[in-house]
């Protein structure tokens, strides 16, 4: 799990007014699970296709055998040097019909591939098609990513890790290799609740947080990353000759209020206001994409049976006017999720002693309070 004590609220930084679920995590929406497998080996030099290895893969499941009840969902791109997969469908569609996938950026195919294997495992038998969704970020300044060291078990095992409650944040799953404002990043969560009328729903965030440059972090408005400058804890960018600002980050949204694609367009959208407060401009060369679902509505399966009867298909969804605070929601979320990815995470050293360094939590409250 995440170290004790660790996350934002932990050392008494609060985002924004929202209240937070019971985890203050994207399992908080109602039957949502996360997985991780991590992966970690070797030490020292880099031997491609040895190691060092540091890397993994992260599930999330909107909800049990999705392919048979699909949600709602939207998409939107800050910054498209990267990769998720099936958000064409998505786009096309508006539903989301497997189960998400996070991981590194050469193990793509890879992870895509096993979560259709599941799936099919799952369904059992039958002529269908699906289009696995798989995010990713760059790890290579700690991984042998050209090591392709991520495999079908260990996608097996994020599916087997599945479960409610706590999410494990920092290092961990896809997450296991990242670095985010130049310290080690990660795997962040995060949730907000929120009151429409006399109902309550809940907004959950998860990223995959590897991009951004120090001197542009803020935390609540404040510059702690002028104030935790290199020379207070260095940054793996500079010990592997590399600009900062050159990775991504995924960020997916989950809610359980019923929304129409377009509305999740417009709460993934908003997410980029989450990225753009802690200081991430969505830099030429880092893909920031980012996926929301709705669990609010159910669909049927996708066309292609054949003699499916038809039926009348009702939706619901709050309207226009009331989405304010759900697109509040995603950004203090996002917000605190990539905080409490740098927070949660432990320095790690990688391929050829490059060492990304944690935030330390100690210095972060300084540079607040400064």
């Amino acid at each position: 799990m995440s170290p004790a004590g660790r996350r934002a609220r932990d050392l008494g930084i609060v985002i924004g007014g929202l209240p937070t679920g019971p985890n203050n995590a994207i399992t908080d929406v109602p039957g949502v699970r996360v997985g991780h497998c991590t992966l970690i080996e070797g030490e020292g030099r880099l031997v491609p296709g040895t190691g060092p290895v540091r890397t993994g893969v992260t599930i999330i499941e909107p909800r049990s055998r999705i392919w048979e009840t699909p949600i709602v969902a939207g998409f939107h791109r800050l910054n498209g040097n990267g990769e998720l997969t099936g958000t064409h469908w998505i786009r096309e569609s508006g539903q989301l019909t497997t189960p998400i996938g996070l991981t590194n950026s050469h193990s793509v195919g890879t992870v895509r591939d096993a979560i259709a294997a599941q799936v099919h495992r799952e369904r059992g038998e039958g002529a269908y098609w699906c289009l696995p969704v798989v995010g990713e970020t760059y790890d290579g300044l700690l991984n042998d990513i050209n090591g392709f060291h991520v495999e079908p078990a260990h996608v097996a095992a994020a599916f087997a890790a599945l479960a409610t409650g706590p999410v494990a944040q920092g290092g961990v799953g896809g997450g296991t290799g990242m670095i985010c404002h130049e310290f080690k990043g990660g795997i962040g969560s995060s949730s907000r609740q929120v009151a429409l009328g006399d109902r309550s729903y809940t907004v959950g965030v998860l990223v995959q947080a590897n991009h951004g440059r120090r001197a542009r972090l803020r935390v609540n408005g404040a510059p702690v990353g002028e104030r935790i400058g290199s020379d207070v804890i260095p940054s793996a960018h500079d010990e592997a000759a590399r600009a900062a600002g050159s990775g991504s980050i995924i960020v997916i949204i989950g809610t359980d209020a019923p929304l129409l694609p377009h509305q999740c367009d417009r709460l993934a959208q908003r997410a980029t206001l989450g990225i753009g407060r802690t200081g991430g401009t969505g830099e030429t060369l880092s893909g920031d994409l980012l996926l929301a679902f709705s669990t609010g509505n159910d669909l049927p399966p996708a066309a292609g049976v054949v003699d499916q009867p038809y039926d009348e298909l009702t939706l619901h969804a709050v309207p226009q006017s009331a989405q304010d605070l759900l697109c509040d929601a995603v950004i203090d979320a996002t917000e605190e999720a990539i905080l409490d990815a740098m927070l949660c995470a432990t320095t790690m050293t990688g391929r050829d002693g490059i060492t990304a360094h944690a935030l330390d939590p100690d210095l972060l409250r300084a540079a607040l309070t400064r």
